[in-house]
């Protein structure tokens, strides 16, 4: 996975959008990929309860015949946390403070999605030895 890639994804989004504080991607079953959190912030911990709400999330829509689930947000007295599905294998989740514009954020976070969900399942390159800085015969 290009790590680079995606950590430039999650920074885009948040330079896109005012209000967003905090973002971090992390497989649906709530293990950490990648994190742009802020000290006070765990990650792990944040990626294990956004993979239980999307979950959760994703039986309501299911069992109301809603469809897939895209998103669930939830808002408290001091902004919202967005979940978004990056197909069935994975998640993003961005905090935003209260001026966060929620309309743009979901505008802003459907092509980024589309791309992190191609970086997260791109095929790992694996250099061929010849081509590796210092390998000879020998290294065959």
């Amino acid at each position: 996975m290009d790590h680079k890639a995606l950590a430039m994804e999650m920074r885009g989004l948040r330079e896109q959008v005012t209000g967003i504080t905090d973002t971090a991607v992390a497989a649906a079953d709530g293990l950490l990929i990648a994190a742009d959190t802020a000290e006070d912030i765990d990650p792990e911990g944040l990626a294990a309860i956004a993979a239980a709400g999307l979950g959760l999330a994703r039986r309501t829509t299911a069992a109301t015949g809603r469809g897939t689930l895209h998103q669930t947000v939830a808002h408290g007295s001091h902004g919202c946390a967005a979940v978004y599905a990056v197909g069935e294998s994975a998640l993003m989740v961005v905090l935003g403070d209260e001026g966060v514009d929620l309309d743009r954020l979901h505008e802003e976070t459907r092509p980024a999605l589309t791309r992190i969900g191609s970086i997260l399942t791109a095929p790992e390159t694996v250099p061929a030895v010849a081509a590796v800085r210092g390998a000879g015969p020998e290294a065959v």
